[in-house]
């Protein structure tokens, strides 16, 4: 059957104008969500999720939901939450961090077959577009960017990943939900075995790459890489500044 569609942008434009009770009860609900997206980074609406059961829109948001969670912020604090919860917890920093390589060069490997160094090293190359980044902060890549692992990825490895991770943190809020005690090894463990049930390559040491070697090699890469994509003018800067007498 046929029916009026109105533009969104119309309808958004009119509503935040007319001076009705409609137009009232619009500005309301927009604010509303307006303010809980300030605050919170997001805003939905749940009844329509659950009643449309799932849809384009219910899967988009899975994914977007399971990226937040892999990014290596996110996942670091979820994982030394983790960390916290074990009886043999040691609130040293650096011990902190150590295991929290341990599980990220784990899950790295079982998405790639490199540990998070050796993807750093053998992928950052000023040959290559974006310097074989495929994910980075604004319109190109900053030597920030080159120093992590999971921007080099590509979409089928960063997809398996986010359902990695998010089944391994699914695990670890039902064992703190049920008390269960658990050691780091115990964590460590149990991520071998969803990787093994799921099919994934089981990292057996800590890789042929350093931290440092591959710190060394991206930054390396990155200086010739941003001295082939400098634009004339800032050449030219550059090169009028190696002129310059040295005070």
């Amino acid at each position: 059957y046929q029916t009026e569609h109105y533009n969104l942008d119309m309808i958004i434009s009119v509503g935040y104008r007319v001076k009705s009770r409609r137009g009232v009860q619009f500005r309301k609900w927009a604010t509303e969500r307006l303010k809980e997206y300030i605050i919170k980074g997001f805003t939905l609406d749940d009844e329509r999720l659950k009643e449309l059961g799932g849809g384009g829109y219910w899967q988009e948001l899975i994914e977007r939901i399971r990226d937040i969670r892999a990014s290596e912020k996110v996942f670091y604090r979820q994982v030394l939450d983790i960390y916290a919860t074990s009886i043999d917890y040691d609130p040293r920093a650096d011990v902190s961090v150590e295991f929290f390589k341990k599980v990220q060069n784990k899950i790295h490997f079982a998405v790639s077959g490199q540990t998070a160094a050796e993807v750093v090293y053998t992928r950052a190359d000023a040959e290559k577009e974006f310097m074989g980044l495929t994910t980075f902060k604004g319109n190109r890549p900053h030597l920030t960017d080159a120093l992590i692992a999971k921007n080099y990825l590509n979409e089928k490895e960063l997809r398996a990943m986010r359902q990695i991770v998010s089944g391994y943190l699914d695990f670890a809020e039902r064992q703190a939900e049920r008390e269960q005690p658990m050691t780091m090894q115990d964590w460590a463990a149990h991520l071998d075995r969803i990787l093994t049930m799921s099919g994934e390559q089981l990292l057996q040491d800590a890789g042929s790459v350093s931290h440092y070697q591959a710190v060394e090699k991206a930054t390396e890469e990155y200086k010739k890489y941003q001295a082939k994509t400098l634009s004339s003018v800032e050449r030219d800067f550059l090169s009028a500044l190696k002129t310059l007498p040295k005070k």
